[in-house]
């Protein structure tokens, strides 16, 4: 089954979807599912399942809820967060093994889904989707939005897990800075920069714009203004496109933002910095992931709350995308209780779960029917502009880096180029030494 095939949901339907998840409390939920069914969720009562997830506002909610799986399975979950360089690093051990120690597995899509293909780690779920004795028919698998599942999916069709939030970079925007200037959103890059020019007061400590400059960290600031130009770093046939006239215009668009409209120190910022940055009312604009709106909307750290606006990140010279980073649960091909993994992945990326994510900042869900839950939206303290970026955003979103096995290193290699930029360094020749110096890396790990 590939997503490409199944029915996308109507708005009515998405709206009445998301009512009735709403409406139901969890526990009430599945009850009314399993009575309207017949579905046998204690098929497997007495087992116990191993779940790894990567430290995340996520796995908390998982956790806090995992009684409740229980309690409609009869199956214990021992589940263990880790964070996130750590845990890459224990699953990458443990597939390598050849006997990973758990059933369920937390993959950051943006980095592991290449290996997870190569190294044949993940169970193919297009055979359970389609089995109606181990997949409840409430599921609704259509509910899934294209750019989580076009994460999910191999490119041979292989469906090695279900998304389950897709982190879209947009730009948060101060409204009042703005005002002051008489400023509207931009509406393209060019008018970005022209805006952070004319917001960049130094004397008031006021920069017009943000965004990591910190080798490594960096890269999906410039892969964000490279899909401008219609291009990803590296094409279908694994050509690197990183010393394009396009990725070059790129690098410089990075370079100037970042070295004549932020605040100073921005060479060595990751999110954190930027975030703060912008809290303290310092940026005018900070492109990033709109899963660290939580703490911009706190007022015991946040001067700006109540100032914030969110918009689509603008359209380049020859295209309009976002770029996006996805995380995905899959069962483990050496799992011994498939099965009951399943169960436990079918009630972790159910509506209720991913409703709970917008409710108590668990990042932007996979599923597309909670955005249509207008009492959410309406209590939300994001505000429905923030709803409305994220469905936006998912209609142009691209991945914001390779989907190649040497993530990493691509983002260091590269990472240093841009941040040498930042310095002074010329960004062609820059680009040029990476191209050169990763090209042997990329061949290498597709010979492994």
């Amino acid at each position: 089954m590939s997503q490409h095939n199944i029915a996308r949901p109507s708005r009515r339907r998405l709206m009445q979807a998301g009512a009735a998840a709403l409406a139901l409390g969890a526990p009430a939920f599945v009850r009314k599912a399993n009575a309207q069914s017949q579905f046998d969720w204690k098929r497997f009562a007495g087992q116990k399942i191993d779940v790894v997830l990567a430290k995340s506002p996520r796995a908390d909610i998982y956790q806090r809820y995992e009684k409740e799986f229980s309690e409609l399975t009869g199956i214990e979950v021992s589940s263990e967060q880790i964070p996130e360089q750590q845990q890459r690093q224990k699953v990458m051990i443990e597939f390598t093994s050849g006997s990973p120690s758990f059933d369920v597995v937390n993959l950051a899509l943006h980095v592991q889904k290449r290996i997870a293909a190569k190294g044949k780690w993940m169970e193919d779920l297009r055979p359970y989707l389609s089995d109606a004795s181990i997949t409840a028919p409430d599921y609704d698998f259509a509910d899934f939005g294209k750019a989580g599942l076009d994460y999910a999916t191999q490119s041979d069709g292989r469906l090695d897990t279900i998304p389950i939030f897709v982190d879209y970079w947009m730009i948060y925007y101060n409204k009042e800075l703005f005002a002051q200037k008489g400023l509207e959103y931009p509406k393209s890059l060019d008018e970005l920069k022209t805006a952070a020019k004319t917001l960049t007061e130094p004397s008031k400590g006021i920069y017009g714009f943000v965004s990591r400059g910190l080798k490594n960290a960096n890269i999906p600031v410039w892969t964000s203004w490279l899909l401008g130009e219609g291009l990803e770093t590296i094409d279908a046939s694994g050509k690197l496109l990183t010393h394009t006239p396009e990725a070059i215009w790129a690098a410089e668009y990075y370079r100037d933002l970042n070295k004549n409209y932020a605040p100073p120190g921005t060479i060595g910022f990751n999110w954190n910095e930027c975030q703060t940055s912008f809290m303290q009312g310092r940026a005018a604009m900070w492109l990033d992931g709109i899963g660290f709106t939580a703490p911009v909307e706190d007022p015991k750290v946040s001067r700006v709350v109540g100032k914030v606006g969110y918009g689509v990140t603008p359209p380049g010279p020859k295209a309009h995308h976002s770029a996006t980073f996805a995380d995905g649960l899959g069962i483990s091909a050496a799992s011994k209780k498939k099965q009951a993994a399943w169960l436990y992945i079918q009630w972790a990326t159910n509506k209720v779960n991913q409703l709970r994510f917008l409710k108590e900042g668990g990042g932007a869900p996979a599923r597309n029917s909670v955005y249509a839950d207008r009492e959410t939206v309406t209590a939300s303290k994001f505000g429905p502009q923030w709803f409305d970026c994220i469905l936006e955003s998912a209609k142009i979103g691209r991945p914001g880096l390779p989907v190649i096995i040497p993530v990493q290193e691509f983002r260091d290699v590269f990472g240093v180029a841009l941040t040498n930029t930042l310095t002074g360094a010329d960004p062609a020749t820059e680009l040029r030494k990476a191209t050169e110096a990763f090209r042997p890396v990329l061949a290498a790990s597709e010979k492994a």
